[in-house]
């Protein structure tokens, strides 16, 4: 787990569960360094050791430069996510599939993490115990798929199982004391999600809080042998 002087960078910061988990990170890790970034509006919040960075996840470029930035990286955790706006909404049927909404599903969902792979690669590797994660979903189980409906968001994120999952065996002889995770948060209170509540027992619907913390904790305890592996946020494995 990080200690006093790690880089802990979140990506997509600015959202329900990034902006929870850089709450918990500060106080689970009390002298960490934490580099979190936000796409639009001004930052959430200001902390002493907090760096913001504005940033277009779908923008290679961008996300090669901010790399540049750091010499190590200890964790380093995607929490941007796409599952509604201008470009559309979940399908409820293939009827309603359109093809922009499918690739900017792809594009927000599944490319980043390959992206962020690629560039923070060399920054992880310098880690004694790195950790690469990003917010996945339970509907981007195949085998855990009985209801159907939503194909862009479905695809988005069983593709980003699979590239974590790739990703986790080339890392085994690449970055060996590393560890890569895709993780299920649950149904979290979020403006995300506040359109899909309605059917959610109020059990179900997590504050993201609660949800950090224990995402955290799930984090700390992973060790290079669970390296690959899609988590629930309560340390259950799901099925890809």
């Amino acid at each position: 787990m990080p200690d006093d002087a790690q880089q802990i960078n979140v990506v997509g910061a600015s959202g329900g569960i990034g902006r929870a988990l850089v709450v918990r990170l500060l106080d689970r890790f009390p002298k960490a360094r934490i580099a979190a970034t936000h796409y639009r509006g001004d930052i959430p919040f200001e902390h002493d050791r907090i760096a913001w960075q504005r940033l277009d996840i779908r923008d290679p470029g961008a996300i090669a430069a901010w790399s540049a930035h750091f010499s190590r990286v200890d964790w380093l955790l995607n929490c941007a996510g796409y599952l509604h706006g201008q470009a559309g909404g979940p399908e409820k049927n293939i009827g309603s599939l359109e093809a922009d909404f499918l690739l900017e599903n792809v594009r927000v969902n599944t490319l980043p993490t390959l992206l962020l792979a690629k560039h923070f690669s060399a920054p992880l590797k310098k880690s004694r115990r790195p950790v690469l994660a990003t917010i996945s979903a339970r509907v981007g189980s195949i085998e855990d798929n009985h209801l159907g409906g939503w194909y862009s968001y479905r695809i988005s994120k069983a593709a980003l199982n699979m590239a974590l999952k790739t990703l986790s065996i080339e890392w085994k002889h690449s970055h060996p004391r590393g560890c890569i995770a895709a993780l299920h948060p649950g149904t979290n209170d979020t403006p995300m999600s506040k359109p899909f509540q309605a059917g959610v027992s109020p059990r179900n619907l997590f504050n993201p809080a609660y949800t950090a913390t224990r995402l955290v904790k799930l984090l700390s305890q992973l060790d290079p042998g669970q390296s690959g592996n899609f988590w629930t946020w309560d340390g259950a494995r799901l099925p890809w």
